[in-house]
C-alpha cells in the first residue's frame, strides 16, 4: 500500500547539485503515487540545448532568468515530486512562489560527498570536471543559509538515496504531509 499525499501542494526537492534530488525524487515519487518531474530536463525540453549548452551559449545571467520563468510555471502546475536546479531555489522569485505553491524540502548533503559525487563528470557548468573540492566549498558556503529556507531539512549522506527517501517518508508523516504508513500485516 503506497501513501498518499495529503495536502494539494508539490514537493520541491533543493539543494546543490550532486545531492541527490532527481534519485531521491523519482523515489518519494514512486512511493507516493504522484508524477515526477526535473526542472533541469523541463528546460532542455523547452530550449532544445542541455544545460550546459544553455550556460556556455547565454551565460549564468541569463540562464537564470529562463530558469525563473520555467520554475513558475512548473510550480503552477497540480501536485507532483519537483526536482529543482541546483541554483532554481537561491532565486527569490522562486522561493516566494514555492512559498505559496509548494513544500520546500532541502536535501542537505555534505560538501565533500558532493564534490565525490561531481568530480569528473562534464554536465555541471558550475563546476569544473578536475579539482572541485574547493569551487563545491565555496558554492555551498554561499547556498546553504538559503537552503536552509526551505520547509524541510533531510540530511542525506553517502549511502543510497533510498535511504534518505526513508528519512523524507518519516518526516512528512510527522509534518501530516502524507498518510501514515501502514503495512498489511498477516496472520
Amino acid at each position: 500500500m503506497s501513501q498518499k499525499l495529503l495536502q494539494p501542494k508539490i514537493l520541491l526537492l533543493v539543494g546543490m547539485m550532486g545531492s541527490g534530488k532527481t534519485s531521491v525524487g523519482r523515489m518519494l515519487a514512486h512511493k507516493l503515487n504522484l508524477p515526477f518531474k526535473d526542472s533541469d530536463k523541463e528546460i532542455e525540453k523547452s530550449t532544445g540545448f542541455t544545460i550546459s549548452d544553455l550556460f556556455a551559449r547565454y551565460g549564468e545571467a541569463e540562464f537564470r532568468k529562463g530558469e525563473e520563468k520555467v520554475m513558475a510555471r512548473l510550480l503552477a502546475e497540480e501536485p507532483c515530486v519537483l526536482s529543482s536546479g541546483g541554483g532554481a531555489f537561491l532565486s527569490k522569485a522562486t522561493r516566494e512562489l514555492a512559498k505559496k505553491s509548494a513544500l520546500s524540502i532541502w536535501i542537505k548533503v555534505d560538501a565533500e560527498v558532493i564534490s565525490n559525487r561531481t568530480e569528473g563528470r562534464t554536465h555541471r557548468p558550475l563546476v569544473p570536471s578536475a579539482d572541485n573540492q574547493e569551487v563545491i566549498q565555496k558554492l555551498f558556503q554561499k547556498s546553504a543559509p538559503i537552503f536552509a529556507e526551505a520547509d524541510l531539512t533531510v540530511d542525506s549522506f553517502d549511502e543510497h538515496p533510498s535511504k534518505t527517501v526513508i528519512r523524507l517518508l518519516q518526516e512528512l508523516e510527522k509534518m501530516k504531509v502524507i498518510t501514515p504508513y501502514h503495512p498489511k500485516r498477516f496472520k
